[in-house]
């Protein structure tokens, strides 16, 4: 289907480019949907331990209303007690408006905001509450807010293969707001299969898409996936050329605004296996890996 598709996005802004593969560890979407609430102290301690394993990133935490994620209340009070400094994980913050990015950028800890951009409607407003519309104004303020706060800004393509609600759904309309997105100066767009309905055959079409029609952009994928087909999903991602990964241990979590049964999360150690194979190697510590999944045992019992 690619080929048929003509492309108007400017590949001329400069960016850092592919060819590193960044795994990133997703303490926050695990969490989030979690059924009861997660000690504040508990989760300092879980993401500090993750700072130590050598993720890229960690996504940590949202400035979102505690009325719509009440398990994210705290990510202020956990922000002030990371000690990620001196490791070369990155945090990243999840906002949903611009209040939410005028909180994050304060923070010289968070390097990363992520936005969730929906290609559904009907996910767009659950999710932020607002229109597809609305949100691509967002993506324009929190980008002004991230360029003159010395952040960057990662847009997650949400219901990027799907979605459940009967919302028009193509690859031609994904391809459509990503050219709209990018334009605004975006430089790291990450594909999320938010309820886990997308086959290998459209994660590496879409991706491969995206990934030879922008060079010059980082392109990620957030995949959800039961332990059926995950290694499907993951090698059509990685054969299509995307070089960031989202992930979180024992695949714990999804979008609990989904309104679904939540589709698990892609299992850290099942990536970590994949590019163990593929002989590349991601500079875990495995030590510190190991009391992660046992302080994880723990939190998620």
């Amino acid at each position: 289907m690619t080929q048929h598709i003509k492309s108007n996005i400017d590949l001329s802004s400069p960016t850092g480019g592919q060819g590193t593969f960044k795994l990133i560890e997703c303490p926050r979407d695990a969490m989030q949907g979690w059924k009861t609430f997660i000690p504040t102290d508990k989760k300092i301690e879980y993401i500090n331990a993750l700072a130590e394993v050598g993720f890229d990133t960690l996504d940590f935490g949202s400035f979102v209303s505690p009325k719509a994620i009440p398990q994210m209340a705290d990510t202020k009070e956990v922000i002030t007690r990371l000690n990620v400094q001196s490791t070369k994980s990155n945090l990243l913050a999840i906002v949903a408006n611009t209040r939410g990015a005028e909180e994050a950028v304060q923070y010289d800890a968070i390097k990363f905001l992520g936005f969730p951009f929906s290609v559904s409607e009907t996910f767009q407003q659950r999710n932020t509450n607002a229109s597809i519309a609305d949100a691509l104004q967002r993506v324009k303020e929190i980008q002004q807010l991230c360029t003159s706060n010395r952040k960057e800004l990662v847009v997650y393509i949400s219901m990027g293969f799907g979605n459940p609600y009967g919302d028009p759904f193509s690859e031609a309309v994904v391809f459509e707001w990503v050219d709209k997105i990018v334009k605004e100066g975006i430089r790291i767009i990450s594909l999320a299969d938010t309820v886990g309905v997308a086959t290998p055959d459209a994660i590496n079409r879409i991706t491969s898409y995206l990934v030879q029609s922008l060079p010059n952009t980082e392109i990620g994928v957030h995949l959800h996936s039961t332990s059926n087909g995950w290694r499907e999903k993951v090698a059509a991602a990685y054969e299509a050329g995307a070089t960031r990964f989202d992930g979180a241990l024992k695949g714990i979590g999804g979008c609990p605004m989904a309104k679904d049964d939540l589709v698990g999360n892609m299992n850290t150690e099942w990536l970590l296996g994949f590019f163990k194979e593929k002989g590349i190697d991601l500079a875990i510590n495995e030590a510190a890996l190991q009391k992660c999944l046992t302080l994880a045992d723990e939190i998620f019992a």
